[in-house]
């Protein structure tokens, strides 16, 4: 099994599942290198400041800003003086000597070419900043999958963790599933549901998820390499879209009890 991640430059919750996924995953030999793209995809960082402090609120966009700044710094310290492995996907990757390719169009010529000269059998989208397109999907001999924080199809889109919360689900959904050119749309693989507890924040359960989510991906693999996939429908007509919380989404999920941080 030769396997290729497509991912995003995302120190906080990304990093996570990554970190647990190289301390258990036996067969890192399997990884033909790790794709990172930019973070939120094409936002500019205007834009994604903007967004950013509208969701957290000025405190918490302030903590999280300063963490982020301080996170960008450590990510330039050598591997060598990082005993735990890294504060950023790229270190990780570095510290468990799997190749990292920095990209910002998996949909170009030059890279489609260098990908297809891999022979892989598996693309893994992790928090991929990007939709995948035909091309890309027909690259590797099994397909491409995804990892999902939301149970399918209720919980299509972006933030789903968020959404879940919002709705007051007493359980979340980690899912994965194959990727097709819709979003979130694909057979699903494995879906397992996961206890929201009471009074857990949305970034609590997001790095808890996170960390879970590798576990279940592995499972998947293992699924896909022994051909023993039960594929369950992922059906468009129970299925429902969320986009990215606006600044009401937040002040109506506060005004719920639930909390950002």
């Amino acid at each position: 099994m030769k396997i290729l991640f497509i991912t995003q430059n995302d120190p906080f919750y990304v990093r996570l599942f990554f970190e647990e996924f190289f301390k258990i995953y036996d067969r890192l030999d399997e990884i033909a290198a790790v794709v990172i793209g930019a973070t939120m995809g094409k936002k500019s960082n205007v834009q994604l400041a903007r967004q950013m402090y509208f969701f957290y609120g000025p405190m918490n966009f302030f903590r999280v800003g300063l963490k982020y700044a301080v996170y960008k710094v450590l990510a330039k310290i050598p591997v060598f003086l990082i005993p735990r492995g890294g504060y950023s996907v790229e270190q990780l990757c570095k510290h468990y000597g799997i190749p990292v390719i920095q990209e910002g169009n998996v949909h170009s010529r030059e890279f489609l070419t260098t990908i297809a000269g891999m022979d892989l059998d598996l693309i893994i989208s992790v928090a991929a900043p990007v939709i995948f397109k035909e091309a890309l999907i027909r690259v590797p001999r099994k397909g491409c999958i995804n990892i999902h924080n939301g149970k399918l199809p209720r919980y299509r889109g972006m933030l789903p963790n968020f959404w879940q919360m919002y709705h007051d689900e007493k359980t979340m959904g980690i899912t994965i599933h194959e990727i097709n050119p819709k979003i979130d749309d694909g057979k699903i693989i494995v879906q397992e549901d996961v206890a929201i507890k009471p009074k857990e924040t949305l970034d609590s359960l997001i790095r808890r998820t996170k960390k879970i989510g590798a576990y279940l991906m592995i499972k998947a693999i293992n699924m896909i390499k022994s051909g023993n996939v039960e594929y369950r429908e992922n059906s468009v007509s129970d299925a429902s879209y969320f986009s990215f919380p606006t600044r009401e989404d937040v002040r109506e999920f506060k005004r719920r009890g639930k909390r950002i941080m």
